[in-house]
């Protein structure tokens, strides 16, 4: 059993690619994208259409809604008992996805890690949303300054999520997600899709003024009753969340504000695309196996 992982930055054209080459194999895919995971969320994760969903058989997509978050021990432990059952029938299958948490707890796995006591989360939920991010950065240093040093530190929900283990289990959090874990069954086959940087940059743009033509702005709208929840902290999404909050929540933007959103989530797609693209590079070896 074979998986073709089609791994690259976002908007480098992994759909178009995994599609052609699972109906060239007549096989299926597996998505793993963290966000496409969600019924509610469509036109700003750039879920594929119903035409591309037709072409190929798709798992992992519009599977479950905002309000029932996935995590990644979840979708490792789906994952793989759907690729199990699909290997009594394909010999090779194609995963596609920029999440690199969710690409690696395929390939190699992720350890699972306890749930802290609801008091403890709570109380680190609101020393977030009270003090800031920076609040939590001091905890972590001294806790797990291995982490620290390697965590996106304007992430607080990922610091947050360190914290809790780091206190539930008395144990750094970088010791328990380094963990050898068993080898996978399957073998695993990599292709990068990656465009030169300024074409990529080109096509980032492109494609958040089309969504905007395809209506992500009333899409965006229909999901701020919905804001505070982890999934809608997203590119796409937040960038209208943070000028309707200092609106009082009134929805009209002027010509100027919708083009400092439209640019706001150029820059920010920018920003995380550069990111995949440094995992790539450092964790090319580790996919490569």
């Amino acid at each position: 059993m074979k998986i073709i992982f089609i791994l690259g930055p976002t908007a480098a054209g992994k759909t178009e690619r995994a599609i052609q080459l699972a109906q060239q194999l007549k096989t299926h895919i597996i998505s793993c994208d963290s966000r496409q995971f969600y019924t509610e969320l469509n036109i700003g994760v750039a879920r594929p259409s119903k035409e591309e969903l037709a072409a190929v058989p798709h798992h992992f997509i519009a599977c479950r809604s905002v309000r029932n978050p996935y995590n990644v021990f979840t979708f490792q432990e789906d994952a793989l008992s759907c690729i199990e059952e699909l290997s009594k029938t394909f010999d090779t299958l194609v995963a596609v996805g920029g999440s690199s948490l969710y690409i690696q707890a395929l390939t190699h796995g992720i350890s699972v890690l306890p749930d802290p006591a609801p008091e403890l989360r709570k109380a680190l939920q609101d020393k977030l949303h009270n003090e800031g991010v920076e609040s939590l950065r001091s905890m972590l240093k001294t806790l797990d300054p291995d982490y620290y040093a390697r965590v996106d530190l304007a992430n607080g929900v990922r610091i947050q999520r360190a914290l809790e283990v780091c206190i539930t289990t008395g144990t750094p959090y970088s010791q328990l997600i380094n963990k050898p874990l068993e080898p996978r069954s399957f073998q695993i086959e990599t292709e990068i899709v990656s465009p030169p940087r300024e074409i990529l940059r080109q096509r980032i743009d492109a494609r958040v003024r089309k969504m905007m033509e395809s209506g992500l702005e009333q899409e965006a709208k229909d999901l701020f009753p919905l804001r505070n929840l982890t999934a809608l902290n997203t590119v796409g999404y937040k960038e209208f969340f943070s000028i309707w909050d200092k609106q009082g929540s009134t929805f009209l933007l002027t010509q100027t504000q919708e083009e400092e959103v439209i640019e706001s989530i150029c820059l920010n797609t920018w920003h995380y695309a550069k990111k995949q693209l440094t995992w790539l590079k450092k964790y090319s070896s580790l996919i490569q196996q």
